[in-house]
C-alpha cells in the first residue's frame, strides 16, 4: 500500500469542512452510544471506503453512519432502510440540517450539542455558511493516508497486553491516534483545550498514559505528522530509547513530532513509523517506570501465537 504526500495547503477549506462535518457525525454517535471511559465511545473508525461510526442504537433501532470517501457519500442506516447523501461541495449548515432531518426522517430523532469543539473561533454548525469546500480527489488521498498509518498503529497495539485504547478516529481533534495506559492514575489534567470544558478533558487522561497518531497539519505544528506524548510527562522523557531521523522534540506543543514528508521518504516507511511508536513510548514507559514486562507482549512471542492460529494447531482451527 502506497504512502501519499497530503500538504495540507491545497486542500485546507476542504480539511476544514471535512472536519466540522465528521464532528456533526461524531456528536451524532455521542448522543446514540454508552459513555465509555476515556470518550472511545464517541470516536469513528477507518474503513476500506472512510471513516464508519459503527453501530449505534436509538432504543433498540440499530443506526450506523458512514464517509464513503470512494463514491463521496454518507450512508445513514436505520434499521433496515438507508439513505445515502451526497459529500459535495455544500455548507456545514446544509450538512447538519439533512443529516438530523435523514435521521428524523428514518425514525431516529437526536439531538447533538450545537457547535464544535477544539477549533478556534467556533460556529454554531447551524449558522455555519462559510465552510462548504469539498475536493474529491484529495479527500480519497486523505482516506489513503489513513489505511496504512491505520494499519501499523492496529500492529503497533497488539503488542500491548495491558490497557490500551482501539485505533481510532478522533473527531474532536481531527486525528487518528492510539493509546497504551500503565494502570496507574493520573493526576487531574489542567485542562485549557480551546473549546473542549476542563471536566471533559480530566476524563480523557484520568489515568496515566502513552498516546500515539496523526493528523494532517490542522494543529500547531501547520504539517501533516505523526505525534506522541505522555501524560503526565515524566522526567527524562527527552532521553532514552533511538528515533528515527527526522523526529524531534517540539517544545510549545511537548510532543514528539515526525512529519509526514520525512516519514514518507524512507525506504521502508512501515518500519520507521514502528520505530517510531515503539521508541517513544519505551522512552516514556521507561522514564515513568512502567512494569513493561507485564504490559507488554514480544515480537516474539507475538510471531509465535500468529504461526499457530494461522497453522491451525488450536482450537480454533486454521485460519483461510
Amino acid at each position: 500500500m502506497s504512502w501519499p504526500a497530503l500538504p495540507l495547503e491545497p486542500w485546507r477549506e476542504t480539511q476544514e469542512t471535512l472536519h466540522l462535518w465528521t464532528q456533526v457525525v461524531g456528536k451524532v454517535r455521542l448522543a446514540l452510544s454508552p459513555l465509555v471511559n476515556h470518550w472511545w465511545g464517541t470516536t469513528l473508525q477507518v474503513t476500506p471506503r472512510g471513516l464508519d461510526t459503527g453501530v449505534m442504537y436509538h432504543g433498540t433501532t440499530p443506526v450506523e453512519i458512514r464517509f464513503d470517501f470512494i463514491d463521496h457519500g454518507l450512508v445513514i442506516d436505520v434499521g433496515r432502510e438507508r439513505r445515502t447523501l451526497t459529500l459535495e461541495p455544500r455548507s456545514v449548515a446544509d450538512f447538519h440540517r439533512e443529516v438530523l432531518a435523514t435521521l428524523a426522517d428514518l425514525g431516529a430523532p437526536v439531538r447533538i450539542h450545537g457547535a464544535p469543539n477544539e477549533v478556534p473561533d467556533p460556529i454554531p454548525f447551524a449558522a455555519d455558511d462559510v465552510h462548504s469546500a469539498y475536493d474529491a480527489a484529495a479527500v480519497q488521498r486523505f482516506h489513503s493516508v489513513l489505511l496504512p498509518v491505520d494499519r501499523v498503529f492496529r500492529s503497533f497495539r497488539a503488542g500491548w497486553i495491558g490497557k490500551s485504547s482501539p485505533v481510532h478516529f478522533f473527531w474532536g481533534a481531527f486525528d487518528l491516534a492510539v493509546t497504551r495506559f500503565s494502570g496507574r492514575t493520573a493526576p487531574p489534567h489542567p485542562g485549557g483545550i480551546p473549546h473542549f470544558p476542563d471536566w471533559a478533558v480530566r476524563e480523557a487522561y484520568s489515568h496515566e498514559n502513552t498516546s500515539a497518531g496523526w493528523w494532517p497539519g490542522n494543529g500547531a505544528f501547520g504539517r501533516p505528522a505523526v505525534f506522541a506524548y505522555a501524560y503526565p510527562e515524566p522526567d527524562g522523557y527527552r532521553e532514552g530509547a533511538p528515533l528515527p531521523a527526522g523526529a524531534f522534540y517540539h517544545e510549545e506543543m511537548r510532543e514528539y513530532l515526525l512529519p509526514w514528508d520525512d516519514l514518507i521518504a524512507t525506504p521502508d516507511p512501515d518500519a520507521t513509523l514502528r520505530a517510531f511508536l515503539e521508541g517513544t513510548h519505551a522512552r516514556a514507559a521507561d522514564a515513568a517506570g512502567w512494569d513493561r514486562a507485564a504490559l507488554e507482549r514480544s515480537p516474539a512471542e507475538a510471531e509465535q501465537l500468529e504461526r499457530r492460529v494461522r497453522a491451525g494447531s488450536g482450537p480454533i482451527g486454521p485460519l483461510g
